[in-house]
């Protein structure tokens, strides 16, 4: 399918959507989505406008972009897999921080040793994407990979972290892993290649769905035609953002305006949700910070772009 129908299906579908009953369904409802084998954005404007909250938004757009990062590396995602990142540690997220360990195990195979303080979607996901040293030095920049590892599998303990204030539908883990047995190492850097474009490819995929559920939300109530109009100007624009390279500075900067114009539209709902006082309404003023979070760190990925391209 092509951009075209991806828009006009948030454009034209029926607006009433089921709400699902707690998390294990809303992750029934997301295979049953990624069955019908839509690319990453159709993924994220589908399940966007399938949401009835801004949570379940949230999580589509996760997933879609887990699944843009894996196919960009040359990997594959089946219908029925859920995933997280698995990559911040006690010290951050940054090379040096690392401390989890693959390693071969003698028979073919690799396991992972080390302690994760934050995984998103952790509880519902088939499988973890856990970065690693994989060489055992303790320099500055180690060499990283990703391991695939199983939620299930031996080995592997998540310990659940209570809820947000806001999106509090959407759980968050710490994992922790005991020579857990890797399904598979993931092609390339685990850092360049996977934990360092995952925020840019994040957040232009987070933006897509949230957006695509303002559009169902702005159609059912009536808003007017000249904000649905820049909402699907917006998803237009950052579709385009999610085809170019992730680590480009151009991209970047070019998701940097995306997101402004982002918070702007987030701005005008705001003025529209105020004249609402329906249960959606609540959840959105309660949710409305989940779009706060890690403005330093995009601030700084637009500083770094410009003075890489000498501006």
């Amino acid at each position: 399918m092509t951009m075209n129908d991806d828009l006009t299906f948030c454009l034209t579908r029926p607006t009433e959507v089921p709400a699902p009953d707690g998390l294990q369904a809303w992750c029934e409802q997301w295979r049953q989505l990624a069955a019908e084998r839509h690319d990453p954005v159709g993924l994220a404007l589908r399940g966007g406008f399938a949401a009835d909250r801004v949570g379940w938004a949230f999580a589509a757009g996760y997933q879609s972009a887990l699944r843009q990062l894996i196919q960009v590396n040359g990997g594959t995602v089946d219908d029925h897999e859920l995933l997280a990142m698995c990559a911040t540690e006690a010290g951050g997220n940054r090379p040096r921080d690392i401390e989890t360990r693959i390693a071969d195990d003698g028979a073919g195979g690799v396991t992972v040793t080390g302690r994760k303080t934050w995984t998103t979607l952790g509880s519902a996901c088939t499988g973890l994407l856990v970065v690693g040293r994989v060489d055992g030095g303790e320099t500055d920049r180690p060499a990283l990979k990703i391991a695939r590892v199983d939620t299930h599998t031996q080995g592997v303990s998540l310990v659940e972290k209570p809820p947000l204030d806001f999106v509090p539908e959407v759980p968050h883990v710490a994992a922790v892993f005991d020579g857990a047995k890797a399904e598979a190492l993931m092609p390339g850097d685990g850092y360049s290649d996977f934990v360092k474009p995952f925020r840019t490819v994040e957040d232009t995929f987070i933006a897509l769905a949230v957006q695509a559920w303002l559009v169902r939300e702005g159609r059912a109530r009536g808003w007017p035609r000249s904000f649905l109009e820049s909402l699907i100007a917006s998803q237009a624009g950052l579709a385009a953002v999610a085809a170019q390279p992730a680590g480009a500075p151009a991209t970047h900067i070019a998701l940097t305006g995306a997101l402004a114009r982002t918070n702007d539209l987030y701005q005008q709902a705001d003025a529209l949700w105020a004249d609402e006082r329906d249960a959606a309404a609540e959840r959105w003023r309660r949710d409305r910070p989940l779009f706060q979070v890690a403005g330093k760190p995009r601030a700084m990925r637009a500083q770094r772009a410009w003075e890489s391209l000498g501006g």
